[in-house]
């Protein structure tokens, strides 16, 4: 099959070129009706000459199809639903997280094929990769983040990712069913929300982080206008007045490059209710924390071990934008801008809250005071006892917070 599955490959890409056909921008239906014009075709020529036989039409199609509108071996994994996340370390070293677990496929690639898939991800990305840019961070078409580093920088192979943006949930009551979150604990936040508090999620990489952030963004109240920065786009909010704003690579000239922190800064500018950062991971931090002053409420993501040491790294990062950006400076700065903490991990291989932290805006001996608002035991996420910071902010939006913790 694999001689006929060429030759028919073959011929659909002389007619996607004889008429004009993008399989990077039009649909995949026409492509397909392509693929099927010369499958017809051959299948008359083919009891009529010494042409390999195809014994299964519909393999044979969704190969060609996915070699020429997809992206070949690999497709395969994508469409999965199952597979989280499709690593390539070297030609014949190809892994997807499934489930939770590193598993190794059985998908091999030249080199030739590795470079010719990476080019077609990136074409309507606008993002180039060369010697001059050994990585590249973009989004696919579906919303899959795409990351790439090239040698010299890796020791001999391209080293590709591909995080699939597997949406399970778009509100919290979605992630109660998937048993990420307790109900309680989802009326909590979506309160906490709706009463305007500054809300930080954390967690290690594929804890759900983006997930979180998604659902949150849909408690924000459907009269709010709503900006988004990010790296790439990963956010989708669901909400009438949104703007989504990503980052830019540099040109040729190393000119007109757009990083995070010009995107916070600018977002102050387009008359934002509320204000929300992808992840925060270097300078870009101080600017997030000067909008959170400045009377928006906001969310932001973060790499962190747990609760408590994501609001370290909050104390940490905003001193990498200067010299004259003091540790004085950013304690009272953080206490004041940054109410809640959900952290995030995972539990028997799923992912789930495991605590929510309010930082109640007290400093002690150069400390931030928090309190523990719910934490994970065996029986679930539990409520501590202890009350939320600012609870004036929920009355004033008609939140009881006695029946709302009860």
């Amino acid at each position: 099959m694999e001689r006929a599955l060429v030759l028919v490959e073959e011929e659909v890409r002389e007619l996607v070129r004889r008429r004009g056909v993008d399989p990077a921008t039009d649909s995949t239906t026409s492509v397909g009706r392509l693929v099927d014009e010369v499958l017809g075709e051959y299948e008359l020529r083919m009891h009529s000459s010494n042409l390999p036989i195809i014994r299964d039409r519909a393999a044979v199609r969704k190969a060609v199809l996915d070699r020429v509108a997809g992206f070949g071996a690999l497709q395969e994994l994508i469409d999965d639903p199952e597979v989280e996340e499709i690593w390539i370390n070297s030609p014949a070293s190809i892994f997807c997280a499934r489930g939770g677990r590193h598993v190794l496929t059985n998908v091999t690639l030249e080199p030739e094929e590795i470079r010719d898939l990476v080019e077609r991800m990136l074409r309507t990305s606008g993002r180039r990769l060369d010697l001059s840019t050994p990585f590249v961070d973009a989004t696919l078409p579906d919303g899959s983040r795409l990351h790439v580093v090239i040698p010299d920088i890796t020791r001999r192979h391209w080293a590709i990712n591909v995080r699939k943006f597997v949406v399970r949930a778009h509100r919290l009551e979605e992630l109660v069913r998937l048993g990420s979150l307790d109900t309680a604990v989802a009326a909590f936040m979506d309160a906490s929300v709706k009463a305007g508090l500054n809300i930080v999620v954390s967690g290690a990489t594929q804890s759900g982080k983006t997930t979180m952030l998604n659902c949150l963004a849909g408690c924000v109240p459907g009269g709010e206008r709503v900006i988004s920065c990010e790296e790439v786009f990963e956010l989708q909010v669901g909400l009438p007045d949104v703007v989504s704003l990503q980052t830019r690579q540099a040109n040729l000239e190393g000119k007109g490059a757009i990083d995070l922190r010009r995107l916070v800064v600018e977002a102050l500018r387009m008359r934002p209710d509320r204000i929300i950062v992808g992840e925060v991971r270097g300078k870009e931090a101080f600017d997030l924390l000067v909008a959170l002053n400045s009377g928006f409420p906001g969310m932001t993501s973060i790499h962190a071990n747990s609760a408590h040491e994501a609001l370290v790294k909050l104390q940490t990062l905003p001193l990498l934008a200067g010299e004259n950006v003091s540790h004085s400076f950013v304690v009272p700065t953080v206490a004041a801008a940054i109410d809640l903490i959900v952290h995030l991990g995972q539990r028997e291989g799923r992912r789930c809250t495991m605590q929510v932290l309010g930082v109640t805006g007290r400093i002690e001996a150069d400390r931030i005071e928090t309190t523990s608002l719910f934490e994970r035991s065996q029986v679930g996420l539990e409520w501590t006892g202890h009350r939320p910071p600012y609870p004036e902010r929920f009355e004033a939006v008609g939140i009881d917070l006695t029946e709302l913790l009860r």
